[in-house]
């Protein structure tokens, strides 16, 4: 309470306007200790400091963009009050309005500085290695394959890759991870993440604009800035809200003294119904109503990207909450996507592994798939690697790529094909005992990919993948959360249903190809309504985008997985999906539970104002009292943790 206190004082001196409004509060107070003219002049001067700025942004509103706005209300209103007599209640009004305008501003600035403070993450200057040994420079000077050297204990001012060296990294700040993680050669580091025990050079990857810790800044500054329907509807509601409370305090203050014979002024007790009409303009005044849901989001969306989650916008943190079925892609999502081979030969050798012509499989594959990134890819060409095969063939021409089917490429002349069996069932003909080899690696849960030399089906390669060690509890959350989940993969039906079997998923659809996959997702839209679609963001880029919301895994070492998807988990770990769903749940709570708070107690003080049981300052307060606690309950999301 004391740093907030602080803070806020800190705040209050920062500029012109919070500067007037602690001028005019000194002088309201210095006025109570004054009687008749030196008192009212003070009260008067007090009005005039601190609801100068005040009126200047009502009436600039009023003549440029022919809208009322809430500064224009308590302008009408303090004036009011000093035309009535009510001079104390005017310059009362003004001051606490003023104060609490600053509060909000306060407020929306705390949760804007989880953001900014990433920022200062980044180190201005760089230890740059050359032909002329070491030289700090500053970081908008490095290029691309710059060498740098990052000593224990610094943070590293760039991404890059590992070329010497290893420690321990805190990636928190990409990532939201609470422990380091141990990096060597060939390892990704990233700008803003602190380096451990080691010293490392690394070589950099990117331009400072193009940072990773950079990118999410902006991604997150632009998301707060993409309101979310509800914020929209308040937005709206304000509009038409705000002009009819002028409309109806004009009518309570000329209606019941023209028709009914009441007092317009102040009788000796009580209020007139024009000191009514005006105590309505202040009640009316919606500003917890339409502070609370921009500070909640904002508040929301910046604990998302301290955890190591980027949302990209209110709307989509408000749709996520919605979300019943979450479709995953499994290799790289639910798996580890690092798979290794377990199986490999020739096919007249029953995969005895261990002759010359299961040999020449694995080599040959690996000639054509050491031109691809697939998981799969990686997998052979590091088995061949393992076996000193690597280096039999040349890498492979011309290599294409059928998408969800295979590789094919041109090996000393030949073309070399590996695919799935699928492909191989409709273009190369192959013997029975091979199909009966991929049925039994299938229905063990592995992944059957055969390789064609141009001449005939030479073999077959089995390919395992581990499930991630997060699936299981993620999408166990996510049951117990009451929401469903399916598997959309590329991958055959046997391998589909041993890690549905294991993960306890509701849906598997196997044997899909990207645009399949699209269509897997519109026919989920119908039957279960909003779906999710939990993908790396690169091969699952369509059915992402055709998602009621897409969510991309692992994106900060994809650049189209965070333009592609709405939400992404930058630490590469599903655990953080229900946290992100749990958040988006809270976060929609206290949407509500503020809505009800602000038109609760406006309702109730209207009703006040129009029986002339409440004044001005009273008023005020309240409205005050009420900005406080909906920006107070709207923070309370940026403590929320994975």
């Amino acid at each position: 309470m004391i740093s907030f206190i602080k803070g806020f004082w800190r705040f209050l001196l920062a500029s012109n306007e919070t500067r007037l409004a602690l001028v005019g509060g000194v002088l309201l107070l210095i006025s109570g200790l004054f009687s008749g003219w030196p008192g009212l002049a003070l009260q008067l001067a007090a009005l005039a400091v601190a609801g100068w700025p005040v009126a200047r942004s009502g009436l600039t509103t009023l003549f440029k963009e022919r809208r009322f706005s809430i500064n224009l209300l308590m302008t009408v209103a303090a004036v009011g009050a000093v035309i009535i007599g009510e001079t104390p209640e005017g310059a009362s009004l003004v001051v606490l309005f003023a104060v609490a305008e600053a509060l909000e501003g306060f407020t929306a600035e705390r949760a804007h500085g989880v953001i900014s403070g990433l920022v200062e993450m980044i180190p201005a200057r760089a230890l740059r290695l050359g032909a002329g040994g070491e030289e700090w420079v500053g970081v908008e000077q490095l290029e691309i394959g710059d060498k740098l050297l990052i000593r224990p204990g610094e943070r590293i001012p760039m991404d890059g890759v590992i070329e010497q060296g290893g420690s321990e990294i805190n990636q928190a700040p990409i990532t939201g991870e609470s422990m380091p993680v141990y990096k060597t050669t060939g390892a990704e580091v990233f700008a803003g993440t602190l380096n451990g025990s080691g010293a490392l050079h690394i070589q950099v990857s990117r331009l400072v604009q193009d940072n990773t810790l950079t990118r999410i800044v902006h991604m997150v500054e632009e998301a707060q800035n993409r309101r979310a329907p509800i914020q929209r509807f308040i937005d709206r509601f304000a509009e038409v809200y705000t002009p009819a409370i002028i409309v109806l305090a004009a009518l309570v203050a000329v209606i019941p003294p023209l028709f009914f014979g009441q007092p317009f002024l102040n009788p000796v007790e009580g209020h007139g119904w024009l000191y009514r009409a005006l105590s309505l303009l202040v009640i009316g005044c919606p500003c917890a109503l339409v502070i609370s849901t921009p500070v909640t989001m904002l508040s929301a969306i910046s604990a998302a990207a301290r955890q190591g989650v980027l949302v990209k916008g209110g709307v989509h943190l408000e749709s996520l909450q919605a979300i019943r079925l979450f479709a995953f892609d499994k290799t790289g999502t639910l798996t580890r996507g690092q798979p290794a081979v377990t199986a490999f030969g020739g096919a007249d050798c029953g995969q005895c592994q261990d002759c010359d012509d299961c040999y020449d499989v694995l080599a040959l594959a690996c000639s054509v798939e050491r031109q691809s990134t697939h998981p799969l890819a990686r997998a052979v060409v590091s088995a061949a690697e393992n076996r000193g095969l690597d280096g039999r063939y040349a890498p492979a021409e011309a290599v294409t790529v059928m998408a969800g089917m295979g590789l094919q490429g041109a090996v000393n002349g030949k073309t070399v094909t590996v695919g799935s069996h699928r492909l191989f069932e409709a273009d190369h003909p192959h013997q029975k005992a091979v199909c009966r080899q991929v049925e039994a690696a299938e229905q063990n849960g592995q992944t059957a990919m055969l390789l064609c030399d141009g001449d005939g089906v030479r073999g077959m390669i089995a390919v395992a993948d581990e499930l991630r060690p997060d699936s299981q509890d993620a999408v166990r959350e996510l049951r117990e959360a009451g929401c469903q989940t399916a598997i959309l993969t590329g991958d055959n039906e046997a391998v589909a249903q041993a890690v549905g079997a294991r993960l306890g998923i509701d849906e598997i659809h196997a044997g899909l190809l990207p645009q399949d996959k699209v269509s897997a997702v519109e026919a989920l839209k119908a039957r279960h309504g909003a779906v999710a679609m939990v993908g790396d963001g690169i091969n699952d880029t369509p059915a992402l985008a055709a998602a009621s919301l897409g969510i991309a895994l692992g994106g900060s070492s994809s650049a189209q997985a965070m333009e592609t998807a709405d939400i992404v988990l930058m630490g590469d770990n599903l655990h953080l999906l229900p946290f992100t769903l749990r958040l988006s749940r809270f976060t929609h709570r206290l949407l509500r539970e503020n809505i009800a708070i602000s038109l609760g107690v406006k309702f109730l003080f209207l009703g006040l104002a129009l029986l002339g049981v409440t004044s001005m300052w009273m008023a005020v307060v309240a409205d005050m009292g009420v900005s406080l606690a909906v920006t107070t309950n709207g923070l309370r999301a940026l403590r929320v943790k994975a």
